[in-house]
C-alpha cells in the first residue's frame, strides 16, 4: 500500500489530499483525508500578490483610518472657529458661509484676493478664514539639522541666493568647496532642472546632431546607470585624423568612429567631486567632451531623483509664490481665471505659505476693523487654525532588559496589578547598538580559502580578529597583503558570502 500526499498550489489557495493507493488486487485504494486552505484576498490584493508587490493587506486600512482622523480633526477646528466668530459677533446663526445664489461661483476666492488690498466686511472675512482653515497646507515633522525648534527642511534661502546672485547649483557648490565647506546644501528640483537645461542648450551648439530633443526626453528621470547606457548608444561621433602613408609617401585623411569609454583616474573622492563641479560650471560657457558631459548628466539627474517628487513639487510652488510675490489665494485665483473648470484638488502648498497669507490678510483688515485685535489673532491663528500637536513619545515601546528588570505588585484604582520596572534595553537607533552589532557580525565571520578546507575564525570575545587568522593567510601564500586584508575585514570592505568570506 502506497501513501501519497497530493498538493494543489494556487495563487490564493492550497488544496491537499492524503490517499492510500493499492499495489495489489487484495488492497483497496482510499482517501485518508483531504482539505483546502484559502487565502481570502480582494481583487486588488490578489493582483499585488501575483505581481510580487510588497504591500501589506493592512496598508489600505491604515490609509483610510488616517483620512478619517484628518477629517475628524478638520471638523473640530471648523466648529471651534465658528464658535469663536460667533462670540466675537462676526457672524450669527443665520449667516451663510458659502456661495449662495446666481453668479457666486468662486466668490470666496475673489474675496480672499480682494482682502489683501481692500476692505471687506467682517462677515466676508469670516468666510475667508473658514476657507483657509479647510486647507491649511503641508507641514513636515522633520527638523533642520537636528534642531529642537519647528524649523522645517526648506531650501528657500538657497533658492533666494541662487536667484539674487544669478548662480546655478553647480556654481554655488563649487564656491562652497573652494571656501573650505564640506557640507553642500539641497536644492529645489526646478533649480537643478534649470541648470541641466542651460548646460544642454549650450552643448547643443557644439553637438547639434547628437543632443536632440528626443534624447533629452529619454534621459529625463533616469538613474545613473540608465543615463550611461542611453548615452553609450547615442554618443557616437567621428573624428578626422591625418596619418602618413608609407606606401604612397603622403599624408592621408582618415575618419575614425568613437564611442564612450569612460573616464578612469585615481582621483580622491573630494578631488573628483570638485572636478565634476568645475565641468558643470564650464559646461555653461564652453565646449565639453562627451565623456565629461555624460558624467554631468549622471550627477544632476541623480540629484533630481534623490529629491522627493511630492515635496519637490510643493517646494517649487512655494518658490514660485516668493518670486512672483503672490499669496496662495492669488495663485489659485489666477488658475481659475485662466480655466474655470480647473481642479484645485492636488495643488498643495507648505503650511508656512498659508500662515504668511493669514498674517497679511489679518494686518490689512485690522486697518479697517478695530475688532481684529492681537489677542484674537493669536487665538485664531495659533490655537485653532494652525495648531499642530507634537508627536507622541514612543519610549514606552522599548523593552525592559531581562537581566535588569523585575515585576512588582501595585494598586491602581483599588485593584492589584503586576508591573515591570527596571532598566530598558538600548534602542536600535543608538550608535552604541550599531557598533555592538558590527563587532558581533565581524566576530562571527569564518574566512575560507577556495579549495582549502581549513577555516579560520575571529577570536571570540575580542574587539578585533585574531592575529593567528592573518598569520594563516601569510602561511598559505595568498595574494592578499596581510595588513590590507586586516584593514579590509575591520572596515567591512571584504565582500562576504553570508557569514563566510571567500578569497
Amino acid at each position: 500500500m502506497k501513501r501519497i500526499l497530493g498538493l494543489d498550489l494556487g495563487s490564493s489557495s492550497i488544496g491537499w489530499a492524503l490517499v492510500n493507493e493499492a499495489e495489489s488486487k487484495n488492497e483497496r485504494s482510499s482517501i485518508v483525508k483531504l482539505g483546502v486552505r484559502v487565502n481570502p484576498l480582494t481583487v486588488d490584493e490578489s493582483i499585488n500578490f501575483e505581481k510580487g508587490k510588497s504591500i501589506t493587506t493592512n496598508a489600505d486600512r491604515t490609509l483610510k483610518r488616517s483620512m478619517r482622523r484628518n477629517l475628524h480633526r478638520y471638523k473640530l477646528r471648523r466648529e471651534a472657529l465658528i464658535e469663536v466668530l460667533k462670540e466675537c459677533k462676526f457672524i450669527t446663526e443665520d449667516t451663510i458661509l458659502s456661495e449662495n445664489g446666481n453668479r457666486t461661483t468662486f466668490e470666496t476666492y475673489r474675496l480672499r484676493v480682494k482682502a489683501l488690498t481692500e476692505e471687506i466686511s467682517l462677515e466676508e472675512f469670516a468666510r475667508v478664514l473658514i476657507m483657509i482653515n479647510k486647507k491649511r497646507g503641508y507641514k513636515s515633522s522633520r527638523k533642520a539639522g537636528g534642531a529642537e525648534e519647528d524649523t522645517l527642511i526648506d531650501g528657500m534661502d538657497i533658492a533666494r541666493k541662487l536667484y539674487d546672485a544669478n548662480l546655478t547649483p553647480g556654481e554655488l557648490c563649487l564656491q562652497l568647496l573652494s571656501a573650505g565647506k564640506k557640507v553642500l546644501p539641497d536644492f529645489y528640483r526646478s533649480d537643478l532642472q534649470n541648470e541641466l537645461d542651460r548646460i544642454w542648450e549650450k552643448q547643443k551648439e557644439y553637438y547639434p546632431g547628437i543632443l536632440t530633443a528626443a534624447l533629452k526626453e529619454e534621459l529625463r528621470g533616469k538613474k545613473r546607470d540608465a543615463v550611461w547606457a542611453i548615452c553609450a548608444n547615442a554618443f557616437v561621433w567621428k573624428e578626422t585624423y591625418t596619418e602618413w602613408n608609407n606606401e604612397e609617401s603622403k599624408n592621408e585623411q582618415i575618419e575614425k568612429e568613437h564611442k564612450l569609454e569612460g573616464i578612469y583616474s585615481k582621483r580622491k573622492r573630494d578631488e573628483a567631486k570638485k572636478e565634476n563641479l568645475q565641468w558643470r560650471v564650464s559646461g555653461l560657457k564652453e565646449k565639453l567632451s562627451l565623456e565629461q558631459l555624460v558624467i554631468i548628466l549622471q550627477e544632476i539627474n541623480t540629484q533630481i531623483n534623490n529629491s522627493s517628487g511630492y515635496l519637490g513639487t510643493i517646494s517649487d510652488r512655494s518658490k514660485e509664490l516668493y518670486f512672483n510675490k503672490q499669496t496662495v489665494g492669488q495663485y489659485l485665483m489666477d488658475i481659475l481665471d485662466n480655466n474655470p473648470n480647473a481642479s484645485l484638488r492636488n495643488i498643495v502648498f507648505y503650511r508656512q505659505d498659508y500662515l504668511d497669507e493669514f498674517n497679511v490678510l489679518w494686518e490689512k483688515q485690522a486697518e479697517f476693523h478695530k475688532e481684529l485685535t492681537g489677542e484674537l489673532k493669536k487665538e485664531i491663528r495659533d490655537i485653532i487654525i494652525f495648531y499642530q500637536r507634537r508627536l507622541k513619545s514612543q519610549k514606552g515601546l522599548i523593552s525592559f532588559c531581562e537581566f535588569e528588570s523585575r515585576q512588582i505588585e501595585v494598586k491602581i484604582d483599588g485593584k492589584r496589578k503586576i508591573r515591570t520596572v527596571g532598566n530598558r534595553v538600548i534602542p536600535r537607533s543608538s550608535p552604541l547598538f550599531q557598533e555592538f552589532k558590527i563587532w558581533q557580525i565581524l566576530n562571527n565571520i569564518e574566512v575560507t580559502a577556495v579549495g582549502n578546507k581549513n577555516k579560520q575564525r575571529m577570536q571570540n570575545g575580542s574587539n578585533e580578529p585574531d592575529d593567528s587568522c592573518f598569520q594563516w593567510f601569510k602561511d598559505t601564500n595568498l595574494k592578499a597583503n596581510h595588513n590590507d586584508l586586516k584593514d579590509a575585514i575591520l572596515t567591512s570592505k571584504v565582500v562576504s558570502n553570508g557569514s563566510k568570506i571567500l578569497i
